[in-house]
């Protein structure tokens, strides 16, 4: 679930870094318009990833040898 919600995450950021430097969103491009259902759909499980990755923040870390 940790690597899911990771992957998601990086998709989401790598999305905004296409819209704030060339005002390309991705995501829409791919999947039909911002408002498709399946845009929808990912930008909806981008954001539920990130809410979930909050929870990293305040896991213990394993130390490693």
């Amino acid at each position: 679930m940790d690597r899911l919600a990771l992957l998601l995450v990086i998709i989401g950021a790598l999305n905004w870094g296409l819209i704030g430097l060339f005002r390309f969103d991705l995501v829409a491009a791919l999947l039909g318009g911002q408002a498709s259902i399946l845009s929808r759909i990912v930008y909806s499980l981008v954001g539920l990833a990130g809410a979930y990755s909050i929870s990293f923040l305040f896991r213990e870390r394993e130390k490693v040898r």
